[in-house]
């Protein structure tokens, strides 16, 4: 993906979690095919608290898109209460420790756990 590409596609995620995190909606899908999502209604945690851990899904996301060689869409990313769930493939374990890094050094985030694997890239 280009810069301009990539870029763009973070600002759509970052609206879209924004958008229906702060418009209180009470039915919210937060998380991505991979990860299933859940529905607020069903949620335990204060509003707050899931509207922070939306906002950190998506600036890990976002900063996952910004990296050249992590393939962002390959990688699901998950928060609760500040712990950051990372599943998916990359295509070598210095990329497991990248994408691990980004997540670690993203505000808010507390802990963070790595369901990655590596794959051989077609």
């Amino acid at each position: 993906m280009t810069k301009i590409v990539k870029s763009k596609c973070c600002a759509l995620i970052t609206i879209f979690v924004l958008l229906f995190a702060v418009n209180g909606c009470e039915v919210l899908l937060i998380g991505g095919a991979a990860g299933g999502g859940y529905m607020l209604g069903k949620d335990k945690r204060p509003a707050g608290v899931i509207a922070s851990d939306a906002l950190i899904t998506s600036s890990v996301k976002t900063a996952l898109f910004q990296d050249d060689d992590i393939k962002a869409l390959d990688i699901n990313v998950d928060t609760y209460e500040g712990q950051v769930t990372l599943i998916g493939h990359v295509t070598s374990p210095a990329l497991i420790d990248r994408a691990i890094n980004i997540a670690k050094a993203t505000k808010g985030v507390t802990s963070v756990k790595s369901h990655l694997v590596v794959i051989k890239p077609h």
